[in-house]
């Protein structure tokens, strides 16, 4: 593929994530989580969880019950605590 077809692609694939019609290639955001897993793993309670990551402890509940789901950005921080819980606290304490 020459350099000007590549510069044409890589703009429409910009222009296709501006508009919110694609994902970034790098972006993965898990289509669902398993919330009380990742609390249990912590040994932490509903109440502790809720305050240590700075959530409503309605939602948490709800996400755990099935309620509801954990929107696009829940699921990102989800997915940090899971990977690496202590880092998380850690820069929410000193926000």
């Amino acid at each position: 593929m020459s350099f000007g077809k590549e510069l044409i692609q890589s703009a429409e694939e910009a222009l296709a994530i501006a508009k919110g019609k694609a994902e970034p290639a790098g972006v993965f955001v898990p289509e669902s989580v398993d919330v009380s897993a990742i609390r249990k793993k912590q040994s932490l309670s509903q109440v502790a969880f809720a305050e240590r990551y700075g959530l409503p402890l309605g939602t948490l509940r709800d996400w755990e019950q099935g309620r509801r789901s954990p929107d696009r950005a829940a699921l990102v921080l989800l997915a940090l605590i899971e990977r690496n819980p202590t880092m998380v606290a850690d820069t929410l304490a000193a926000v």
